[in-house]
This record gives structure tokens, C-alpha cells and sequence, in this order.
């Protein structure tokens, strides 16, 4: 098996529904990977690495949440605009997360180590997650409809 769903076709677009399907293939085994870190944390750490591999979690659905929603967004007005979001929201989610750990960094209430490896294990579950549920969507990379361009220049050997 290809691992496709023979039920739906594949599309040119994504539905709303599509863009849920796609939050919730993501966050569901973050949150899973975030609690393994946080039970990890807290028998090493006690209480505050509880706190540091919550807190790490929580920044990663936050972040990485958002920044979903942003370019599910930005392609439903301008699909053509959709790299330049994203590139965007990478851009800005360094600089919080940059910003956060500057703010962070005399806080003695949590486990630094602990936020850094939940952060860390969530931003790859979160990714690898991601991936697959986008490649479960069988979305078309040409759109059909939009019929073959007669004005390109063709190559004639």
C-alpha cells in the first residue's frame, strides 16, 4: 500500500477541513513527545524540570501553531505570497523564541535544560508530524484547471 486514502481524489486545493486535519496530525504527537520529555524532566529534575519541559511544549504549539495558522491563511488570499510568509514566520519565530530565552536566562523557577530538550523534541516531532500529514493530503502541485501556458518559449533542437 502507498499509504494514500483511496477515498478522496487528489485536489488542486486545500479545505479548511484540510488545514485542521493538518494542526491536529502535528499537535497531537507533540503534545505526546512533550509529555515523554516532561516525565523524563521530572524524574531527573524534580519540579522545575517539570516546569522547564511543560513550558518548552507549550512554546512549540504556540509557535509552531501559529505560524500554521498564518501560512494556511496566507494561501487561502495569495497563494503567490505563500514562501515569502513563510520565510517571514520562520524569521519572527527565531526572534521570539531569541527573545524568550533572553528573558529566560536568570530564571531559577525552571530546568534550562529541560526547556531546551522539550523545545528541541518538539520542534522535530512537531516538523516530522507535519510533513506527513501534508503528504496524507494527495494536493495536486499543478492546478489542472489552470490549462497549459502557449506563450512560454519552447525549446526546439
Amino acid at each position: 500500500m502507498s499509504g494514500t486514502s483511496p477515498s478522496r481524489p487528489p485536489t488542486a486545493h486545500a479545505t479548511p477541513a484540510d488545514d485542521r486535519r493538518v494542526l491536529l496530525m502535528a499537535a497531537v504527537p507533540t503534545v505526546i513527545a512533550g509529555a515523554v520529555v516532561t516525565l523524563v524532566a521530572g524524574l531527573v529534575n524534580g519540579g522545575k524540570g517539570v516546569l522547564g519541559a511543560v513550558l518548552g511544549t507549550l512554546v512549540v504549539l504556540a509557535f509552531c501553531g501559529a505560524g500554521l495558522a498564518v501560512l494556511m491563511r496566507v494561501r487561502q488570499r495569495n497563494t503567490y505570497a505563500l514562501l515569502n510568509a513563510a520565510m517571514a514566520t520562520y524569521l519572527v519565530k527565531i526572534l521570539l523564541l531569541f527573545a524568550l530565552l533572553f528573558a529566560l536566562r536568570d530564571a531559577t523557577w525552571l530546568d534550562p535544560k529541560a526547556f531546551g530538550w522539550s523545545i528541541l523534541v518538539g520542534v522535530l516531532v512537531w516538523t516530522t508530524a507535519e510533513v506527513r500529514a501534508f503528504s496524507k493530503l494527495q494536493l495536486l502541485y499543478v492546478d489542472p484547471a489552470a490549462g497549459v501556458d502557449t506563450t512560454a518559449p519552447t525549446r526546439e533542437g
